[in-house]
This record gives structure tokens, sequence and C-alpha cells, in this order.
């Protein structure tokens, strides 16, 4: 079965962000089933310290879809987009009379699959 650009899916990946999946999440449901433009824009202007390496991987999946697929970047839009948990860096915070209190760094695996828009 031959694949046409209509249905053809793009993906971008990125791995152990050092960044709690639910502050992830929390970005990622604003731009998921948007444009390419649109979801520009929403991460260009959100206070959040997820956007920029959001944004990053956004770009990311449009210039795969672009360079390697010959899509135009204003008809993709994110067809999925998923946070999952990656592994959980463990330090010991030094406090008082000897003791040590533990100290979870979370990172996560950010994926947008992007695909070209039937129109």
């Amino acid at each position: 079965m031959k694949s046409t650009k209509s249905d053809l899916e793009v993906r971008a990946l990125a791995k152990h962000i050092r960044m709690s999946a639910n502050k992830a999440r929390r970005v990622i449901n604003q731009i998921r089933g948007r444009s390419y433009e649109q979801a520009l824009m929403i991460l260009e202007f959100m206070p959040y310290r997820a956007c920029y390496p959001i944004l990053q991987l956004v770009s990311s999946a449009a210039a795969n879809a672009s360079h390697n697929f010959n899509l135009t970047r204003s008809n993709l839009i994110i067809s999925e987009a998923k946070v999952d948990e990656g592994a959980v860096l463990k330090r010991f915070q030094p406090r008082a009379q000897g003791r040590g209190y533990p100290i979870h760094k979370p990172t996560c695996h950010i994926t947008i699959v992007v695909k070209n828009n039937n129109q």
C-alpha cells in the first residue's frame, strides 16, 4: 500500500527533557489538533517554561516534514502530541544533624506527530 501525501505522518521526538511530565502536558494539551502556525503563536506567548522545548520540537517536526517529504509547513496540523514520563534523577539534599532528604528530578519524553491537512 502506497502512502499519499494526505495520510503521511511525520514525527519528532525529544527524550530526557528535564521537566515534570504533568507540566509539559499542560502545554501540550493546548496545541494538540491545531495547525502549525496556530501552535507556534500559542507556544510563543504562553508563560510556561515547558513552551520552549515544545516549540523547538514542533519546529523540528515541521522541518522534517518539509525537508524529507516536501510538505508545505502552512498545511501541517499537529495530529498527535504526547508526553511520557522518563527516568527520574535521584539526588540527596543534605539536612541538619547528618540527615539527607531525597530529591527527585523528573524527566519526560515528548512526541509530536504532524500530518498534512486535507483541504
